[in-house]
């Protein structure tokens, strides 16, 4: 991976007004003196977004609806120049003068930017999922022959990356993610059919948004970062495992071939991992909360249970078999998981429905990016039956 970043990242952010998005503003008031926000783009948030411009000053956004675009071009400044749709966060990303595109949007909508980004030779921080899971194997082919790092913003692969600083790729043995366990962790599995929506958005330790806490609460979040590992640190999914741990302290680990583990701790706060993804190689002084272990007391650690929650084997089949796979399960996914944030199905109905989905799908090896969106809109239309 490329280490020649210069100290202070001019970075565009795509999804500003989400979770990710905030904690980004935030890390960038922390330390002027290394990141500079130089563009934001959001869905639908006009009047966030319209904020987080006068916060900020920057000349470039972008709104991917186009209604809340047409309502913000009276709300922005004149010299303000606003892109729409989902083209406009591709011209986004080649107007901007940003060195780091850092995406938080979630879907699909994310993979033309985070392409277009590598094209254009800009550094890349990826937290959205769907990127590396649809697409892995094209966008880090894009990135070697761009000479562009991938760096992850997750925080539990932003945890790996750290474990494996400093390490040769032959030396790792396992790549272990842990995982929270959701909401329901402990809860018998005679009793997730009656699991209501508003039992699964309540995450144990993190806040997030609706999609990401019901993947927490299914552990089809985990699913889809075993993938991403694969694709990020260029490891076969036998070798990635989870480890459920509750207390959301240590981030992921690395087990090496002596059989040392090397694990990542801190806080349950994305500033951390957001911090190190723009300022790697280096380490800067912030302004968050330090870890007091006299405090933590304890840190515990369990197998999943995969009998009962399917979804991290349906995503390790779908990263073995790779090709248009991982792509098929992540959109039944969330076609899935609307329906059942809707009143639609029931909770066990998201692996269920993704699992039938799947088992149907005439895989594509190699896929090019359209037969990529293809797979996508036919696993919908599928997943929507």
């Amino acid at each position: 991976m490329e280490t020649s970043m210069s100290s202070r990242r001019k970075v565009l952010l795509l999804g500003s007004t989400g979770s990710i998005g905030t904690s980004a503003l935030k890390v960038a008031q922390d330390i002027p003196e290394r990141m500079e926000i130089v563009g934001l783009a959001a869905q639908r948030s006009v009047e966030a977004l319209v904020k987080q411009v006068q916060e900020t000053g920057v000349k470039q956004v972008a709104l991917t609806d186009e209604a809340a675009a047409a309502r913000a071009r009276a709300l922005l400044p004149s010299d303000v120049t606003l892109h729409v749709g989902t083209q406009g966060l591709v011209d986004l990303v080649r107007a901007s003068d940003a060195d780091m595109v850092l995406v938080a949007i979630v879907g699909v909508a994310g993979l033309a930017p985070a392409l277009a980004a590598i094209e254009e030779g800009k550094h890349l921080a990826v937290a959205s999922k769907e990127i590396l899971v649809m697409a892995g194997e094209a966008v880090m082919e894009a990135a070697r022959r761009k000479g562009v790092n991938v760096l992850p913003v997750d925080s539990e692969h932003n945890a790996i990356f750290q474990c494996l600083e400093g390490h040769r790729h032959s030396e790792v043995r396992r790549i272990l993610l842990t995982a929270s366990g959701g909401p329901f962790r402990q809860l018998p599995a005679d009793q997730l059919p009656q699991v209501t929506v508003a039992q699964a958005l309540k995450h144990p330790t993190w806040s997030m948004g609706r999609k990401i806490s019901i993947d927490s609460a299914t552990l089809f979040n985990k699913g889809l970062e075993m993938i991403e590992a694969r694709w990020l640190f260029d490891v076969p999914m036998s070798r990635i495992e989870v480890v459920v741990h509750p207390q959301s302290i240590v981030h992921s680990m690395v087990e090496f071939s002596d059989n040392s583990v090397i694990a990542q701790l801190s806080h349950s706060d994305m500033c951390f991992p957001i911090q190190y993804a723009v300022t790697w190689p280096d380490r800067v002084p912030n302004n968050l909360r330090p870890l007091d272990f006299a405090k933590l007391a304890a840190l515990h650690f369990e197998a999943p249970r995969e009998q009962d929650f399917p979804a991290l084997n349906l995503a390790r089949h779908a990263g073995e078999v790779g090709g248009t796979l991982p792509a098929v399960l992540n959109a039944a996914n969330e076609v899935a998981v609307e329906a059942f944030l809707n009143g639609l199905t029931s909770f066990p109905a998201i692996w269920q429905t993704v699992a039938r989905v799947m088992a149907k799908h005439d895989v594509i090896q190699h896929p090019t990016l359209e037969a990529l969106i293809d797979a996508d809109a036919w696993a919908r239309r599928e997943a929507a039956h």
